[in-house]
């Protein structure tokens, strides 16, 4: 699957390594190959909504709008049209038939590259259609299968970075040929400018370091708590200040996604705030209009417009919401 070409010199996607790659483990195995080029699909649907959302002041996630609109949206639908039963990828996640015969997406056994976090957007109906061969398994066993069966990528290194980017350019200065500077004030949150900006899609909340402003304070450090669309104003305060609005105790959500019966009315579930944060237990109330809100027992720090919210039933991935809005914690 390609989906993204580097000929403008914006991001350095590695995608002749990668097809190289491919092809040699197919050829191995004795299966075919073919290539399927995405990248106008790609482009529309992960790179300009990253763009646009970034420019709006939003913190959308690549990973999610990839796997919903293209791995599990057009390219299952090119698999199936060329006489696939399965899609099947390497994400660590498992999917199981329950006693109801229901499908259910669940958290991959290894606690370290569970994966399922970023399952929360996809498609409900394409849970038929696809596969997850690693997710029973552990990182270290699938490497060891590589080496017993001859697999020529066997030690090849794990991919990290936003895969159209490369790890070669960062997501700021990617943005940047996009999205025309605007430069404004920094402030606190008090309203004293405490320098300037080159533009507020350059910052995330909880942002530490780049900020080019000393605290003149012994271990202290400003970080980014808020941004002032309106006024185009980015506004820091110490992190040990905790009502500056970094934390929250409640969010409201939108682009509700459920990978099992929609959900409507109030309940206690575990929620993954972010990839990797650890699970905390949430008060939502499920509106039936793709909306929702929610309420921590414990206040959660740095959350921003445009990253989703996973919800769990255990191991089980129910599905997902947008930040719409930030209940920041202020005094």
């Amino acid at each position: 699957m390609r989906t993204w070409h580097s000929e403008d010199g914006l991001g350095e996607c590695p995608w002749r390594d990668d097809m190289e790659s491919a092809r040699a483990v197919a050829e191995h195995l004795r299966l075919p190959f073919r290539v399927e080029s995405l990248i106008e699909h790609y482009g529309t649907h992960v790179v300009r909504e990253l763009i646009d959302g970034y420019a709006a002041g939003r913190t959308p996630n690549p990973d999610m709008l990839c796997n919903r609109h293209v791995k599990f949206g057009e390219l299952l639908r090119r698999a199936k049209s060329n006489g696939c039963n399965l899609l099947a990828t390497g994400h660590y996640c498992r999917i199981e038939k329950l006693n109801s015969g229901e499908l259910a997406l669940l958290r991959g056994i290894d606690p370290l590259k569970d994966q399922s976090y970023f399952m929360a957007a996809v498609d409900r109906e394409a849970l038929p259609s696809i596969a997850f061969p690693l997710g029973e398994l552990t990182k270290k066993r699938v490497r060891e299968i590589a080496r017993e069966i001859g697999l020529p990528n066997a030690e090849r290194k794990d991919s990290q970075d936003i895969c159209f980017l490369g790890g070669k350019i960062s997501l700021r200065d990617f943005l940047g040929s996009y999205i025309e500077e605007s430069p404004g004030e920094i402030v606190s949150t008090d309203g004293r400018i405490l320098g300037r900006h080159r533009g507020l899609f350059r910052h995330t909340i909880g942002q530490r370091r780049g900020l080019a402003i000393p605290s003149n304070a012994d271990f202290e450090k400003y970080v980014v708590v808020d941004k002032d669309i309106k006024n185009n104003r980015l506004v820091v305060a110490f992190e040990s200040d905790c009502s500056s609005g970094l934390f929250c105790n409640w969010v409201e959500l939108n682009n509700l996604n459920f990978l099992c019966r929609a959900i409507v009315g109030r309940v206690k579930l575990l929620a993954e705030t972010r990839f990797r944060d650890h699970p905390t237990v949430v008060d939502v109330t499920f509106r039936g209009d793709g909306t929702a809100s929610v309420h921590f027992e414990e206040k959660q720090r740095a959350l921003a417009e445009g990253q989703t919210m996973a919800f769990y039933d255990g191991e089980r991935l129910l599905g997902g919401g947008t930040y719409a809005k930030i209940g920041r914690m202020r005094g």
